[in-house]
């Protein structure tokens, strides 16, 4: 899947779960200190990337993930294998 697409559905996740628009999510956004995430948002960010993208992520290093780049980053290694 291209990079393209997975930005586009971490951002629609993360607008769903953290109840923003897409515009104010950027691929620089920091989940905690640009979008606000709590630690229970980040576990349902996590869950909600599982669902979109059809995959399981180890948990530990999801909670790593910082930012918008990263989780793409991320996602994208697991989906394109």
């Amino acid at each position: 899947m291209e990079k393209e697409k997975v930005e586009a559905k971490v951002k629609k996740t993360i607008a769903k779960v953290l109840e923003k628009t897409e515009s104010e999510i950027s691929s620089d956004s920091n989940f905690i200190f640009d979008l606000g995430a709590d630690s229970m948002q980040s576990l349902q960010l996590i869950a909600g990337f599982e669902e979109e993208f059809d995959i399981e992520m180890d948990e530990d290093e999801a909670l790593e993930i910082q930012s918008v780049k990263d989780a793409v980053e991320f996602i994208a290694g697991i989906v394109n294998k």
